[in-house]
C-alpha cells in the first residue's frame, strides 16, 4: 500500500508540473509547408537572428490519434470543411509505463486552430476518450463532451515525427516547427511501445509548420517568396489514413485477382501496387 501511495504522489507531482510548465490553450493559425534540407538550413541561417530553440530541445513526438471506428473524424476532415475536429494523446518520446500524456482536442474553424489539452495518465485518458471517463477540470469536460458525442472513441493511428521547434523571443506566440522522418502505424497503438513505423515523409524533406497568433513576420514571407515555397495542405492523419486505404485496396485487388485466376484454372502472378500499366 505505501508503495502505491508513493507512486500516485509522484504522479501528481509530475502532471502538476507539466501543466504549469506547458501551454494548455491555443488560438492561432497554423501554415504548412515543405522544405528541402538545403532550404531548411539557409532558413536556420536566417532564424539564428529572429527566434531560438525551444528550451525542450529536439524531441521525438509520439502521438495516438483517436476516431470512430469507421474513421469518421479523419474522412471529414478529409473533405476540408470549414469546422474540423481531432482528438489525440501525445508523448514527447516514447512514454514510460508511469508517465503522464497530454490530451488534445484540437478544432479548426475558419482558418483558426483552437487547441486544448490536458495531462493525466493513459489509463484515464483511455476510459475517457471511450466515453466512458469522470473529468474533474473545464478542458476534460469538453474532451468527455466531444467523446460522448461520438458513442466514444477508440485508437485509430499511430503517428511519430522527430521535431525542432522554436520560438520569437519577443513574441511566444509566434513558433516554428520542423518536422522530418513522419511515420505511422495502424496496429500496436500505444505510447509506450516502439516509435518505430512506417515513414511516409521521405528523407530530405522538412515539414515546416508556422503558428502565429497574428501576421507572419516580413524577414519569413521575404524568404518563403524568394525560395518559391508555397504552403501545402498536409494533414499527418490524413496521410497516414489515405495510406491505409490505398493498401487495403490493393490487398482486395489481388484478393479478386486471385480468385478470378483460380476460376479460370490460370496461374496467377502478384503484381506490385507500384506498377502501372501504359
Amino acid at each position: 500500500m505505501g508503495a502505491y501511495i508513493v507512486t500516485n504522489e509522484l504522479l501528481a507531482r509530475k502532471l502538476v508540473e507539466m501543466s504549469c510548465m506547458v501551454q494548455l490553450t491555443f488560438k492561432r493559425y497554423e501554415i504548412k509547408y515543405l522544405l528541402t534540407n538545403e532550404q531548411r538550413d539557409r532558413l536556420g541561417i536566417l532564424m539564428d537572428r529572429f527566434m531560438v530553440p525551444d528550451e525542450w530541445g529536439p524531441s521525438t513526438v509520439c502521438n495516438v490519434y483517436y476516431d470512430t471506428p469507421s474513421h469518421l473524424l479523419v474522412r471529414r476532415s478529409a473533405e476540408h470543411p470549414d469546422y474540423k475536429e481531432k482528438v489525440r494523446i501525445r508523448s514527447y518520446g516514447v512514454a514510460r509505463h508511469d508517465d503522464p500524456v497530454f490530451v488534445e482536442l484540437k478544432k479548426k474553424f475558419d482558418g483558426v486552430v483552437y487547441k486544448r489539452r490536458c495531462t493525466m495518465d493513459r489509463e484515464r485518458a483511455g476510459a475517457l476518450l471511450a466515453g466512458k471517463g469522470d473529468p474533474q477540470t473545464q478542458i476534460e469536460r469538453e474532451l468527455d463532451f466531444t467523446c460522448r458525442r461520438y458513442g466514444g472513441l477508440v485508437p485509430s493511428f499511430f503517428i511519430a515525427y522527430d521535431r525542432e521547434a522554436f520560438y520569437a523571443p519577443n513574441d511566444r506566440e509566434f513558433r516554428m516547427t520542423f518536422d522530418r522522418r513522419v511515420r505511422s502505424r495502424t496496429s500496436n497503438l500505444r505510447l509506450d511501445a516502439t516509435d518505430v513505423a512506417d515513414q511516409f515523409l521521405e528523407d530530405g524533406l522538412n515539414l515546416l509548420e508556422v503558428k502565429a497568433g497574428g501576421a507572419i513576420p516580413l524577414w519569413l514571407v521575404e524568404f518563403l517568396s524568394g525560395e518559391g515555397i508555397r504552403k501545402v495542405r498536409f494533414s499527418k492523419v490524413g496521410m497516414a489514413w489515405r495510406r491505409q486505404l490505398e493498401a487495403e485496396l490493393a490487398m482486395r485487388r489481388q484478393a479478386s485477382a486471385s480468385h478470378l485466376a483460380s476460376a479460370w484454372g490460370l496461374p496467377y502472378v502478384s503484381v506490385p501496387a507500384s506498377c502501372t500499366l501504359a
